[in-house]
């Protein structure tokens, strides 16, 4: 029993390694954190080695029980008559038989193991890649054969991005294929987009691939140590025969040395497709017309298409797509992915899944989805790697990321109501790429220039309405952050003007938040307002991440599908304004409570919903916020602490600071020990840890928030922010006394929330890659929020006056004494 639990916890490790890789992940949490730990490419660390178990003779090392292929008699063999000891999905370990009339036999503890290997090809495969393909180039009259695609199969929005050439949004074909035989992001050297080379074509019709040698040895030496070739290699090792037709699809059919088994220009040329169980097809008609337009340059990036040469193209590669749907054997799996860009901007791309799943189901008419998005209709082009590989029944290698495309939720009926709903999809991102930066200007200026006039206001005498507007104002501030994800809930980026409509928007929501919470009696307290827009902000981003974190999605302070850095959880922004909030809505309900008399209450409240705001940061299937947790668990602490009344000290920050990374690295552990397939970046970081290459992450991490610093806008917006709240608020205002010190007296829990604020936005800062991004959004919600409540302050204390000096005393010196 006892070895079954070590193989639970960590096969392959010893006690002592177990104790050491802990500890290893606690310390690396405590230095930087790698606020996500994977790279922006989603999931980027390799399975656990070891944690298969399988009877099967392969190169891992695997204990084997199998006779030569061609036996008929063979315990494993080839794609029928197969007999091995397997780890079935759910992770149990089964004998199985040829496809049909199994008879699994269940290890006794094969419930605990979380790993599985599957040796061997099962099935057909046919990749065909159209680079450039995106969905508002499908039409029915113009592309009748990925129309009807559509319409039998599977379909989402893919996120092509790949490894990012300097200055440069989009992908080129080269890195799109590149990405797919590694799978993970890889690309080249070249600064401006170049068709793939044309493979050397030896005997027998094996073919391998020019300048190989120097494109793995680019790949190796990125930041994401891609190993291209990756693909071709795990078929080729299981037995599977790989076919190429293009001189992309050669790039993603590779094996490690660059050698393709089977290549020619055309699919037809192939000859009877039923002999391989990997094609891998090149169509590109687009990227070919982008490329090779007569305006196009090596300096420059080629403008883009006309809507008559683009529309040429498509229609030339449907054509194609068509002969090859045709030459295909039935039952094979058809995946149809546009793996890169075919413009100078960076779009989603087409893909479409017909056959069967990995899952073992048919792909139906319906959206496809990945456990890397966790989005509907939304997928990664690094998932296309792992999705072949499970299809055809080799274990996804180590360093493929991605994950399989699965069956996802319903799609329009019609055919026209899809590809028009996944074309909408694209336009939303390209939209938020164009309005994002333009945005924050606009709203790093509005936030400067509201301190000033509120500062004004708070130093001269003006008539009552000053400190009402202002007040209002302050509200409507405090909610602008919460209202950028609400805004989702409007399609602001298919109106005319995109930019107004999504300022549009977010004044409206954060309008109606500021009239809600003037609506009731607690307008007349303090924390009143405060306590419904922090409550709103809080409660609206933790249901929103309990389901699947639709509002970060295409939000101008949320994710960027188009850019691949997340799709899932709170992304740091997310993160830094709902721990503002949760802890100012504490605070809000802790005052109401203590006025109450209710004190032990008032501590119990805001522990439960603290520790729960916690735990959803963290957990793998929600918040899977790495960076997050030992800085919110730092700010709980402290706002804890001072509501009780208990003193802040160095020592209880510091261990209050280790339970955290040891909360967090727990949290890791309890993710790498699902099944790889289901593991989120939490996960993949211990992976890294474990095969110590975490070094690499941390230091690149730890140069992005740094290189925050560089952001004026923010970094200028905090320093704002905390100057007006140290130098205006918290000195003596027009009415004679500090306005923040009279809010502090009125509302005592408001010090509490309020350092608990600034401890999360420090310890933000320091552990997440987004750096300066963090305290100056969580100060955008806390500062406004906390000159709404001083100024209610002022107006319920009243004008307080210096009081006149008293008379002098009266001497005690005995009578007749001389005074000096």
């Amino acid at each position: 029993m006892r070895e079954a639990v070590r193989g639970f916890l960590a096969p392959g490790l010893r006690p002592r390694s177990w104790f050491t890789l802990v500890c290893a992940i606690v310390l690396a949490a405590l230095c930087v954190g790698p606020a996500g730990a994977a790279s922006r490419d989603g999931l980027s660390m390799p399975d656990r080695r070891d944690g298969r178990v399988a009877l099967e003779g392969t190169h891992s090392g695997q204990v084997a029980l199998a006779g030569p292929q061609n036996d008929p008699a063979a315990l494993a063999g080839p794609r029928s008559g197969r007999v091995a000891l397997e780890g079935v999905r759910d992770g149990r370990v089964a004998v199985e038989g040829v496809r049909s009339g199994r008879a699994p036999v269940v290890w006794p503890f094969g419930d605990l193991l979380p790993g599985r290997a599957r040796d061997g090809v099962s099935a057909q495969v046919a990749l065909i890649g159209v680079p450039g393909l995106q969905w508002s180039d499908l039409s029915q009259a113009g592309t009748p054969n990925l129309w009807a695609l559509t319409g039998k199969g599977a379909s989402a929005s893919m996120s092509i991005r790949a490894y990012p050439r300097p200055n440069r949004a989009s992908t080129c074909p080269v890195a799109g294929w590149l990405t797919v035989s590694a799978g993970r992001r890889a690309g080249s050297a070249a600064s401006e987009c170049e068709l793939p080379p044309v493979p050397r074509v030896g005997a027998g019709g094996s073919a391998s691939v020019p300048g190989w040698a120097e494109l793995a040895s680019f790949n190796a030496a990125t930041s994401y140590q891609a190993t291209i070739g990756l693909l071709g290699q795990a078929v080729r090792d299981a037995g599977g025969a790989v076919a190429a037709a293009g001189p992309g699809a050669a790039l993603a059919a590779a094996d490690k040395s660059g050698n393709i088994q089977q290549y020619a220009d055309s699919v037809r040329a192939l000859g009877d497709l039923s002999r391989y169980d990997l094609l891998v097809a090149d169509v590109d008609d687009l990227a070919r017309a982008w490329i090779t337009q007569p305006s196009a340059t090596t300096t420059a990036p080629a403008p883009d298409l006309s809507a008559e040469a683009r529309a040429r193209a498509v229609a030339s590669a449907d054509r194609r797509v068509g002969e090859i749907l045709g030459l295909l054997p039935a039952g094979a799996t058809i995946l149809v992915a546009g793996l890169s860009d075919a413009s100078a901007a960076s779009h989603l791309h087409v893909a479409i899944a017909t056959g069967q799943s990995p899952a073992g189901e048919p792909y139906r008419h319906g959206h496809l989805t990945a456990a890397s998005t966790r989005q509907d209709a939304l997928v990664a082009i690094t998932d296309i790697t792992t999705t072949v590989l499970r299809r055809l029944g080799p274990t996804a290698p180590e360093g493929a990321v991605g994950r399989p495309w699965t069956l996802g939720g319903p799609a329009p009926a019609s055919v026209s109501g899809t590809v028009t709903e996944l074309a909408d999809a694209d336009l939303a991102s390209r939209v938020l790429v164009q309005v994002r930066a333009p945005f924050f200007a606009v709203f790093v200026a509005v936030q400067l220039l509201f301190y000033g006039l509120a500062a004004l206001a708070m130093r001269r005498r003006w008539g009552s309405r000053v400190p009402v507007a202002t007040q209002v104002l302050a509200v409507v501030s405090g909610a602008v952050a919460v209202s950028t994800f609400l805004a989702q809930l409007v399609p602001w980026w298919s109106l005319a003007h995109p930019m107004a409509a999504l300022i549009g928007t977010i004044v409206g929501f954060a309008g109606l938040l500021a009239a809600l919470a003037f609506a009731g009696p607690w307008r007349a307290h303090p924390l009143g307002p405060l306590t419904v827009v922090a409550g709103v902000t809080s409660l609206a981003l933790l249901i929103d991440v309990m389901t699947g974190s639709r509002l970060q999605v295409n939000a101008v302070t949320g994710y960027e599908p188009v850019t691949g850095g997340r799709f899932y959880g709170f992304s740091n922004i997310a993160f830094a304004v709902y721990a503002t909030g949760t802890l100012l809505a504490l605070a809000g309900v802790a005052q109401a409570l203590l006025e109450r008399g209710r004190r032990a209450l008032a501590l119990a409240v805001c522990l439960v919903y603290g520790l729960t705001a916690i735990f959803a940061d963290g957990w793998p299937g929600w918040g899977a916020d790495f960076g997050g947790v030992p800085a919110f668990v730092l700010g709980v602490a402290v706002f804890l602490l001072m509501l009780s009344g208990r003193r802040v000290t160095v020592v209880k920050l510091a261990l209050v600071a280790v339970a955290g990374a040891v909360l967090i690295s727990l949290i890791s552990v309890a993710d790498w020990l699902r099944p790889s397939d289901q593991r989120t970046h939490l996960g993949a970081f211990v992976q890294q840890v474990a095969d110590g290459e975490a070094l690499p992450v941390l230091g690149r991490k730890l140069g992005a928030m740094l290189g925050t610093l560089g952001n004026w806008q923010l970094t200028v917006l905090s320093l704002a922010a905390l100057a007006f709240l140290f130098l205006v608020l918290a000195r003596p205002s027009r009415w004679g006394a500090s306005a923040l010190g009279l809010a502090y007296a009125q509302a005592p829990a408001l010090r509490a929330g309020l350092f608990g604020v600034l401890t999360t936005a420090l310890a933000g800062f320091l552990v997440n890659d987004s750096g300066i991004a963090i305290p100056a959004m969580a100060l955008t919600v806390a500062v406004p929020l906390t000159l709404a409540a001083s100024i209610r302050a002022l107006q319920r204390s009243g004008p307080t006056t210096p009081e006149p000096p008293s008379a002098p005393a009266g001497s005690t010196a005995p009578p007749g004494s001389a005074t000096p």
